[in-house]
């Protein structure tokens, strides 16, 4: 079958989950055409060059530089429902010109069909709300539910049982009956972690940048400030597969004495794989399909996470994976 496959472009995290469900479409004889916008488009290019790619209207979606993202993201929802508009009129001369035959939509609000089997990927199934808005949580949960309900399937990456990665996000409420749990997804396989060979350098730690800006860029300027006085050998990943071509920069701290920071724009999955295992602490977001990376390698115990400030997700999994055991949890923006 052509399958459309089209994940959210809201950081990598939604396109960097999808590639396994690729990977396993492909060895199965299946024809898949990816759509999205964006780095994550970019992102899926590089992984899957010689696959059909479509680009659809953005979500627009941009953090405030503030601690609170309530109005940034309030603002961000008339692009947001347009774009969900703009892409269900799209999914029919798609369906039409690339003779679709299933749909798989990551958090993509529009892209069901009434005549094609439609399956919608989701971890959040209700939303953790900020502080004087947890009254709508419900309601909030409702109209997901309702959008989730135009597909003939819901597919949640996470364990159904009480040791499960999402917590409250897919196991607070009852279940759409179209909901089935289908494990984690991740682009790291647990199998060959032990075949994975060293890298070239090693890095005491890895800080792994991601999210939309300018959030994304304030939290990279605060880990280099943080690490300037070469401290600990460290490797920054940018998050940037645009760039992925420019290599890897060193960064001087002000008295002219090289810092022992490394800076790359994206890094392949053997190399970054690789560079995760190798390191004794992981910076990084608490990004969803972050963990379920980190979980796949074992290294959920090397993680540091540091939510981006006010995302009500973010701080929910990192406290939630905190009072597991499994990772440290820094609220505040400095870096230990």
């Amino acid at each position: 079958m052509n399958i459309l496959v089209a994940p959210l472009n809201w950081g990598l995290g939604h396109a960097s989950r999808c590639i396994p469900i690729i990977r396993q479409l492909i060895q199965d004889g299946h024809t898949p055409v990816l759509a999205s916008d964006g780095q994550a488009l970019i992102f899926l290019k590089r992984a899957f060059p010689d696959l059909i790619t479509i680009t659809l209207p953005g979500y627009k979606i941009r953090y405030s530089p503030n601690k609170s993202q309530v109005w940034a993201i309030l603002k961000s929802l008339p692009a947001i429902i347009q774009a969900s508009v703009q892409e269900h009129r799209l999914l029919k001369k798609i369906v039409k010109k690339h003779q679709i035959e299933r749909i798989i939509s990551d958090n993509r609000f529009g892209l069901w069909h009434r005549e094609i089997c439609s399956i919608y990927i989701t971890h959040q199934l209700m939303i953790k709300m900020p502080k004087g808005f947890k009254f709508l949580e419900k309601t909030v949960w409702r109209l997901h539910r309702w959008i989730i309900n135009q597909y003939d399937a819901c597919h949640i990456p996470d364990y159904e049982g009480i040791d499960n990665l999402s917590g409250d996000l897919s196991h607070l409420y009852p279940l759409p009956k179209n909901a089935r749990f289908m494990g984690p997804l991740s682009r790291f396989k647990l199998s060959d972690v032990g075949f994975v060979a060293k890298p070239l350098k090693e890095y005491h730690t890895v800080a792994i940048i991601s999210g939309p800006e300018p959030q994304r860029s304030i939290f990279e300027k605060e880990i280099i400030a943080q690490y300037k006085d070469g401290r600990a050998c460290i490797l920054i990943i940018q998050g940037k597969p645009e760039n992925a071509e420019k290599g890897k920069v060193r960064i001087q701290t002000l008295n002219n004495i090289a810092a022992d920071i490394d800076i790359v724009p994206h890094l392949d999955d053997a190399e970054f794989k690789a560079h995760l295992l190798a390191a004794s602490k992981i910076i990084c977001r608490a990004g969803y399909s972050t963990i379920m990376d980190l979980h796949a390698i074992g290294c959920l115990h090397k993680a540091e996470f540091i939510p981006t400030p006010g995302q009500t997700e973010q701080e929910y999994l990192a406290d939630y994976h905190h009072k597991k055991g499994e990772a440290f949890f820094e609220l505040s923006p400095s870096i230990n």
